[in-house]
């Protein structure tokens, strides 16, 4: 195990939501070697990578023998896995094979993130050693990514985490600053924003789960390597209706919103499917900055909407 300024992390999708708070967590440590890969959204300081490329993703672990590989690069809209199955598998399975037996060559380390969706949600809160029970095409090709990563690499751990959302360049980025638009347009007299009141949600700080991921790679490099899964959570439980609602009074609105209180998506998805933390939290690792305060950043470092 290399130690010090030789410690080399590639980090698998780096432009992408949590890909990007990643990366500004790991430049913070200057004794750490970082490469960064994405797929579209590249800079000069970022490797353009296609990890459906076998032959590229081997190339390129080949060529960097990084220590360390944390994969954030994945498909991760249910309604897209739905309906686009064949790339939901490309992405968070096959991909997921080759970046695994690639690091098992070289004796790397792998971090790869996947979800709570490998639950169903009626029994929760859910421990790493439960049994997974997917309710839609996305969780299905998570868990069986986890799979393809845990049987082809030993030396891997899995990240499941809940709803992320942090710093986005676009509202889409994320299913909660998602929700914006229609709270804002509700406030303009387009009518309400009607917002799902059935389905409890954790949602989650993308700068606290790069501390979380960043505090990992910190154990692998002093050769204290956590493998197998763990589980990641914001702690404040809440309903779509509920996180617009919070968003409205940060942004000092008169919102219109309404609670659906049955489920409507089109896409099944669990009920509650809040990821129990313990396992990291005895390591002392994890941090969690409160709702309210986040969310109050990730606006205000937005160009304020108006008329959405």
């Amino acid at each position: 195990m290399t130690q010090g300024p030789h410690f080399k992390i590639a980090l698998i999708g780096a432009s992408g939501l949590l890909g990007r708070a990643i990366a500004n967590e790991l430049a913070a440590i200057i004794r750490w070697q970082v490469i960064r890969t994405a797929f579209r959204h590249g800079n000069p300081s970022t490797i353009t990578l296609d990890i459906r490329d076998e032959g590229a993703v081997r190339q390129f672990i080949a060529d960097q023998a990084p220590d360390a590989i944390v994969v954030a690069a994945a498909e991760r809209r249910p309604d897209v896995c739905e309906n686009d199955p064949v790339l939901a598998r490309a992405l968070n399975v096959d991909a997921l094979g080759f970046i695994a037996s690639a690091a098992q060559e070289i004796g790397s380390w792998v971090l790869s993130i996947s979800t709570d969706y490998v639950f169903d949600g009626t029994r929760p809160p859910y421990r790493p050693g439960d049994t997974p029970n997917p309710l839609n095409a996305y969780g299905r090709s998570k868990l069986d990514g986890e799979q393809a990563l845990l049987r082809s690499c030993a030396r891997s751990c899995v990240l499941r985490l809940p709803l992320l959302y942090g710093p986005v360049i676009d509202w889409g980025e994320s299913a909660v600053t998602g929700l914006t638009p229609a709270i804002v347009a509700s406030a303009h007299g387009v009518g309400p924003a009607v917002m799902d009141a059935w389905a409890t949600r954790y949602p989650t700080f993308t700068p606290d789960v790069a501390v979380v991921i960043r505090q990992l790679l910190e154990r692998h490099e002093v050769g204290e390597s956590v493998t197998g899964v763990m589980h990641w959570s914001g702690d404040e439980p809440m309903t779509k209706f509920d996180i617009a609602q919070r968003i409205a009074q940060v942004l000092n609105i008169d919102a219109r919103i309404t609670a659906q209180r049955t489920p409507i998506d089109a896409t099944p998805r669990p009920r509650n499917s809040h990821l129990a933390s313990d396992a990291l939290e005895v390591l002392k690792i994890g941090q969690r900055t409160p709702f309210d305060t986040a969310i109050r950043t990730v606006l205000q470092n937005w160009p304020r909407p108006t008329s959405l």
